[in-house]
């Protein structure tokens, strides 16, 4: 490219893959300019709608990234939709390259029948649900005494912690208000999780699965008959640190007397057991009963069902097998994925061509596996390539920073910028600190375009 101005780049999602990113860029040697924008009116995305309330360490990676935006070197544009409120085509007009980071915020499906009755739901809405987005409604039906979740991860457990958990203890949190009573009016007792393959295969971390046990009168019931390893499992457990740990935790649950067991909820975590069929028995429409089909090992650590079939009296069930992404207008989709189309974070077409300008990073670009320190390799690795093709970009008509402003204004996207989040963040703040709490979040977009321009209810 030849041009007098800056390398214009617009990074879309202000999660944690859209921060990296943008930092990473504008640390290089490549002078660039860059806008990043944000489809909701706060930043930060998982980090804030992800993560349950009750994981106030997790949540403070929101400082590192407050920092990096603070800085005022990467402009925030926040409330504006990529796709919706302005088209890829449109885009490309004011920026000589786009980073696609939008992350992945859709269940992943679970094809058995009946997943579709009134009951079932995904793990992914219940968590936007009680981490107060705004594109949720406030209301969540929680009248199930028996709860069941499908998942042997994080998520999972985040689920059955925040149903099983009484709702007084998640009151210091930043918990919403409706979530809190929502939970607190919540008749459940048990909870069960099921994971179709065995202990050595639960893909919970070590830490999320000792917290388990310090959940005030709530028991964690595991099953001896669970618990086979065959020479798959026994090699997973040698060659990994956190897997000796998850087994080791989850080993010496089993061998808890039942008697001593006395709390007024429990969280049993059921292994070897494969979701098969969520049923109706009174013909209401609801969720009655979970079949489960027993699995077995294979000896490489995969499994087999056996035929053996269980029936689980229960009146909701959560499925937390995965998360998957959103397409938009205009860019390359792997269905099948849920990614953008890319090779190492440059955007493809449908027959592996490049599509010049293009890039993707973070779980849109390789689907929702892998932890933060992953979404940094991601970035480095796209921002390398994005680098290398700088000389061949094409210059963007209207580079000006101020002409897309002028067109999101005459638009009339109401749209916010890093401003406005201070204002929003210091008011959210302050209704915590009336509470004695960090933050109460707002959940209404309304409310929070309200507040982040000091306008108050």
């Amino acid at each position: 490219m030849t041009t007098n101005h800056p390398v214009r780049v617009a990074v879309i999602g202000a999660g944690p893959a859209g921060i990296y990113a943008a930092d990473i860029l504008s640390k290089t040697d490549v002078e660039v300019s860059i806008d990043l924008y944000e489809r909701l009116p706060a930043p930060f995305g998982l980090v804030r709608y992800g993560v349950a309330p009750d994981h106030p360490r997790i949540k403070q990676i929101i400082n590192a990234l407050h920092k990096v935006l603070d800085r005022g070197d990467i402009r925030l544009i926040s409330n504006v939709e990529i796709g919706v409120d302005v088209t890829i085509d449109e885009l490309r007009e004011y920026y000589d390259a786009v980073i696609f980071t939008t992350g992945a915020i859709l269940d992943a499906e679970l094809n058995i029948p009946g997943i579709d009755l009134d009951g079932s739901y995904g793990a992914a809405d219940f968590v936007s649900w009680y981490d107060a987005h705004p594109d949720y409604s406030p209301e969540w039906p929680l009248s199930a005494q028996h709860v069941a979740v499908i998942g042997a991860g994080n998520v999972a457990l985040d689920v059955a912690r925040i149903l099983a958990k009484h709702a007084d203890d998640l009151h210091s949190t930043e918990i919403p208000d409706h979530v809190y009573h929502a939970l607190k009016a919540s008749p459940v007792t048990d909870v069960h999780v099921f994971a179709r393959r065995g202990p050595a295969q639960a893909k919970f971390s070590p830490l999320e699965l000792r917290e388990l046990g310090h959940v005030p009168d709530v028991d964690v019931v595991v099953y001896p008959e669970d618990f086979e390893f065959d020479e798959g499992s026994m090699a997973a457990i040698q060659g990994s640190n956190q897997t000796k740990q998850v087994v080791k935790t989850l080993t010496d649950w089993a061998v808890i007397d039942p008697a001593t067991q006395t709390a007024s909820r429990k969280l049993h975590l059921h292994f070897l057991s494969a979701p098969a069929e969520i049923l109706d028995t009174d013909g209401d429409g609801k969720v009655d009963v979970l079949r489960t089909e027993r699995t077995k090992l294979n000896g490489d650590g995969t499994v087999s069902g056996t035929g053996i079939y269980h029936d689980w009296q229960v009146g909701a069930v959560y499925r937390a097998v995965g998360y998957y992404g959103s397409p938009i207008a205009g860019v390359p989709f792997d269905s099948d994925r849920g990614v953008i189309r890319n090779v190492a974070g440059r955007v493809v077409d449908d027959s592996g061509a490049q599509v010049p300008g293009l890039y993707t990073s973070g779980w849109i670009k390789r689907g929702p596996v892998g932890l933060i320190g992953s979404t940094k390799s991601d970035a480095s690795e796209t921002i390398a390539n994005l680098v290398e093709d700088v000389a061949g970009l094409a210059t963007a008509p209207k580079p000006a920073p101020e002409a897309v402003i002028d067109f999101l204004t005459e638009r009339g996207v109401p749209f916010l910028k890093w401003d406005d989040w201070l204002q929003l963040d210091a008011f959210e703040r302050s209704l915590g600190e009336a509470e004695g709490r960090e933050r109460i979040k707002v959940p209404t977009r309304e409310g929070m375009i309200s507040a982040a321009r000091g306008v108050r209810a």
